[in-house]
């Protein structure tokens, strides 16, 4: 089965490559994963089906009933006939998440972990038994390969911009889970033998994961990516290869599992600690122990930071080092003992780990300055959270760690000039640090609870942000419609006005009122609508009845035309809603331009020839023009009683339509050519992007790409409450970026990206 055929291949991408890719493109290694998963998942479903036949007859063939029987039969027929395209959906749902793992993403919600027990009622029982079972096998793979599959997802975080846990990874079981059901979802079976499907399922497909993570973590790191997080090998036995063979298989005891989860906790924090030994002496300092020193334990380590907790300064300043407050503490603490005390070589290691990474927080750009001081104070709880469980630093889901990114994230579009104070924002920080602060001593489920509270929080606020973007993002557009919609206008009436010399009130007439009729024409049906075509023949109809006009013919026209014309006139200005008085106004004069026009055929006749006069109006005539509004009698008049003639108006300048309040900019704008690197930056925003504007010495602005409107260029930026801030124009935006007044916000996870910043340092000092 073909599985590429919407799939771009981009092995030619060059070594070279940065770890994080532009939007949509993939890393080289990344690829390879995918393609590599692809192929062994494609080999598991294909034994899935192989399979199911033999199954679904066993069961047949154990059924009670003829209806059981036929349906597992029917059930056999429909998984043939779909079999085909349940793999291709499969695959095709794999190959479509990882295509979006550099892509960003608005407004997505944050995945609950939980179903209250007061909604589970709700849930009809067929999905109960489906979302029991899930559970249940994903929960067998977590138990057996969560540490490698933990490597794989913090090495997919390093390479791709989008946050990713273990539940969303594109290969988690979850995941898997998913794209099968949704691959299946057309197969009209009953539950019953739904469940002997996804039985198959994680008996073909996802007991063979740990092998898929092990050559997938072992091809990431001969790419170089994270290195120092080694996997423990997968495990094989014999009930796991006869599983795969068809056989029955018995799962690992969740002893094992356990061991071999611990196991892997110590592979990444023994690297972290391997590392850190080739810094001591350079980036850390060397501690002078005496030879007698004795190491305190850990749950005194824990006490003394308790002790450092509660008496935490209320600002961190630049100038705070942990490691040499608690070296002040266990000196008293030795001279109180008569004995050297001394931290023990792994705290040790803790604890230069944890300072390393909020070295690298309270250096950050990203951060607002007013908020490093909030976050800095969270270095005690977690470093008390790093002792306690050293999965801190190899879990990317760990509670501590993604509440520490939360708040980052969050923080993202912080200004500096918001009244800390009254931002929600802010004061919900600092409930945060200040409850950690006084509550938590060892026991790290606070950490689960401020997580769901503070994520309760931000997705209020992002729906609330979200809703007024949109706003934001639909005023523009109808914005730029318009202005197109008046573009079209202007051209239209300078086409037909420029350079002729018409009456005063006709050019008031086309530019004040009728412009408002094509404006709304163009909006609704658009310029190659039968309404504006018919909308630009009534202008064209106008001009030409009060224009100059010697053939006698000219009068017939004429005659014929007002009627329809003035009717085609008041209908459009009443459709646009135009004043009822001006238009009133109008019209009056009108009547007394065709009066005029009608005077003037008059005039023009020869006397010696007055068989040539005129014809008199019939009938229908008469009736047409008085419908129309023309008084007759003025027609009728002698040629030397005609009125008075009108104003007369030169069209010299261009004819300029505003929107309300809207003052055209006449500054010129600048030009850089298209190669010029500010521009190829300017391409490169995607929206959603986070930007800060230098907009003075004393003054920056944070804000957020919300759309790029393509009929009018413009990029429009909204501060955190989706409120529009800026505009700008691609050059406008390439010029600050030339001036270096546009600094990009790096919006990856923040934990992560100090981890690795730490990571990179001490490899660089490794490899020196």
């Amino acid at each position: 089965m073909k599985t590429d055929a919407n799939v771009v291949h981009l092995s030619k991408v060059g070594p070279e490559q940065s770890p994080t890719s532009p939007v949509g493109r993939l890393p080289v290694a990344l690829t390879n994963v995918r393609d590599k998963a692809a192929q062994q998942l494609k080999k598991a479903l294909q034994a899935l089906f192989d399979n199911a036949d033999d199954t679904l007859f066993e069961m047949a063939d154990r059924a009670t009933s003829n209806a059981e029987q036929n349906a597992f039969f029917e059930a056999m027929r429909d998984l043939r006939l779909k079999r085909k395209n349940i793999e291709r959906g499969f695959l095709q749902k794999v190959f479509e998440a990882f295509a979006t793992l550099n892509q960003y993403e608005i407004g997505k919600p944050a995945p609950l972990d939980a179903v209250s027990f007061d909604t589970l009622s709700l849930v009809q029982n067929d999905a109960l038994e489906e979302s029991v079972a899930l559970d249940s096998m994903v929960a067998k793979v977590m138990s057996r390969d969560a540490t490698a599959l933990g490597h794989l997802t913090t090495r997919f975080n390093a390479m791709v911009s989008k946050k990713l846990d273990d539940k969303i990874n594109p290969v988690g079981p979850a995941s898997l889970c998913e794209f099968f059901l949704d691959a299946c979802s057309n197969l009209g079976v009953e539950i019953r033998v739904k469940l002997i499907i996804l039985k198959l399922f994680e008996k073909y497909v996802l007991s063979d994961l740990d092998q898929l993570y092990a050559e997938a973590n072992q091809a990431l790191i001969a790419a170089g990516v994270l290195p120092e997080l080694k996997s423990a090998p997968a495990r094989r036995n014999p009930s796991r290869a006869s599983a795969s063979a068809g056989g029955a298989r018995q799962d690992a005891s969740p002893e094992l599992s356990a061991e071999f989860a611990d196991e892997g906790v110590q592979e990444v924090f023994g690297a972290l600690q391997e590392l850190l030994s080739q810094a001591r002496g350079s980036v850390i300092p060397r501690r002078n122990r005496p030879a007698d020193a004795m190491p305190i334990s850990s749950n005194d380590l824990m006490r003394l930071l308790s002790h450092m907790q509660q008496r935490a300064p209320a600002q961190v300043s630049d100038d705070f080092d942990l490691r040499e407050q608690l070296e002040g503490l266990l000196t008293r603490a030795s001279a109180k003992a008569g004995k050297a005390r001394v931290v023990g070589e792994v705290d040790e290691d803790v604890i230069n780990l944890v300072s390393m990474l909020f070295e690298f927080i309270l250096d950050d750009r990203t951060l607002p300055d007013s908020l490093k001081a909030l976050i800095g104070r969270l270095q005690i709880p977690m470093l008390k959270v790093a002792v306690i469980d050293k999965t801190f630093f190899s879990r990317g889901s760990h509670p501590a760690r993604r509440l520490l990114n939360e708040i980052a994230s969050a923080a993202l579009g912080w200004g500096e000039q918001d009244d800390a104070q009254r931002d929600s924002l802010y004061q919900k920080i600092e409930q945060v640090v200040q409850r950690l602060l006084n509550d938590f001593v060892d026991d790290p489920v606070i950490f689960s609870e401020l997580l769901a509270e503070f994520l309760a929080f931000t997705g209020d606020e992002r729906r609330r942000s979200e809703l007024l973007e949109q706003r934001t993002r639909d005023a523009e557009e109808g914005s730029a419609k318009a202005a197109l919609a008046r573009r079209e206008v202007e051209q239209a009436l300078n086409e037909r006005l420029l350079g002729k010399t018409l009456p005063e009130v006709v050019v008031r007439l086309l530019q004040e009122a009728w412009s408002k009729v094509l404006m709304l024409t163009c909006l609704k049906h658009g310029v190659e609508s039968a309404e504006w075509q018919a909308a630009l023949a009534t202008m064209d109809d106008l001009v030409w009845s009060v224009e100059l006009h010697e053939e006698p013919e000219a009068r017939m026209r004429l005659l014929e035309m007002v009627p329809g014309l003035l009717k085609a006139l008041r209908e459009g200005m009443a459709g646009a809603a135009f004043d009822p008085f001006s238009t009133g106004e109008f019209f009056s004069q009108l009547e007394a331009l065709h009066v005029q026009a009608f005077q003037r055929f008059k005039r023009s006749l020869p006397e010696e020839n007055p068989q040539d006069d005129v014809p008199a109006l019939d009938d229908e005539q008469r009736a047409a023009l008085i419908e129309a509004g023309i008084d007759l009698p003025l027609l009728e008049l002698p040629a030397a009683d005609a009125v008075e003639e009108p104003a007369m108006v030169e069209v010299v300048e261009e004819i300029i339509l505003l929107a309300p309040g809207e003052l055209r900019a006449a500054e010129p704008e600048a030009s850089l050519p298209d190669d010029d690197e500010s521009l190829l930056q300017v391409d490169n925003l995607r929206v959603g992007s986070w930007v800060e504007f230098q907009e003075d010495e004393e003054h920056k602005l944070r804000c957020k790409l919300a759309a790029v409107i393509k009929p009018t260029g413009k990029y429009i930026f909204v501060n955190r409450t989706g409120m529009k801030v800026l505009e700008k124009t691609r050059m406008g935006l390439a010029v600050e970026f030339r001036r270096s007044a546009i600094r990009l916000l790096d919006d990856a996870l923040l934990f992560d990206r100090a981890l690795e910043s730490v990571i990179g340092n001490l490899r660089k000092l490794k490899g020196a």
